[in-house]
């Protein structure tokens, strides 16, 4: 069985996913500029560097893990994770299901996108059509500046799934970093680079087809 599908396998990370940037505007504090990311990125490609940070076990350091590959986004409720490295997974949602394909094990696994998608970074970032269907989901508010970037607190209003909290960090309107915790007291960071503002993507790339001889899981 593959965990919940914001959930990369062995990395444990938010699939997010989520992102694009509009360009810098006078300064304002985080949730202006969800606000204005939202209503100016309708589509968007991105490098991203993910670290996962697992909770201190008793006598042992905190596990550390990181990886890297590229995002894309359509708003509304498309997007695309390409895990490159270290192993290579794929996130796809379509508009109407979530894949989530995990090539060393040759594994799909399908869900319905609008039974999962709801209160996720995902949404928050690249599914939501504007800030007020994000505030039915989540309880917002600007947090503090801090290393250069002006922040906003996202808290699910439903606290019985796995999200605790997402901090989404902006240089102006343009995204920059995202941070989520999980109910098991996980981190992940996730910065991006070589980003593009509202380019044309075809259709062809919010599109997924299982490989052939791949197991699918549908949940």
């Amino acid at each position: 069985m593959k965990p919940c599908p914001m959930h990369v396998p062995r990395l444990s990370a938010v699939a997010l996913v989520w992102f694009a940037l509009g360009a810098p505007v006078a300064r304002a504090d985080g949730l202006q500029n969800l606000d204005a990311f939202i209503r100016h990125s309708r589509s968007g490609s991105a490098d991203f560097t993910q670290t996962v940070t697992a909770p201190a076990k008793p006598g042992q350091p905190a596990r550390v893990k990181t990886s890297s590959g590229r995002f894309e986004f359509q708003r509304p409720s498309r997007f695309r994770f390409d895990y490159q490295k270290p192993f290579v997974q794929t996130i796809v949602a379509d508009g109407k299901t979530l894949w989530l394909y995990d090539a060393d094990l040759n594994q799909v696994t399908q869900r319905a996108q609008a039974q999962v998608l709801g209160q996720t970074p995902a949404a928050l970032i690249a599914a939501a059509p504007d800030l007020r269907a994000l505030q039915a989901e989540f309880t917002l508010a600007a947090a503090p500046d801090r290393d250069g970037l002006q922040w906003v607190s996202a808290t699910p209003k439903q606290r019985d799934g796995q999200l605790q909290q997402v901090l989404v960090g902006f240089d102006g309107e343009r995204l920059a970093a995202l941070e989520i915790v999980d109910s098991l007291g996980q981190r992940s960071v996730l910065k991006f680079g070589r980003i593009e503002v509202n380019p044309a993507l075809p259709a062809s790339t919010f599109e997924f087809k299982p490989p052939a001889g791949a197991d699918v899981l549908r949940q």
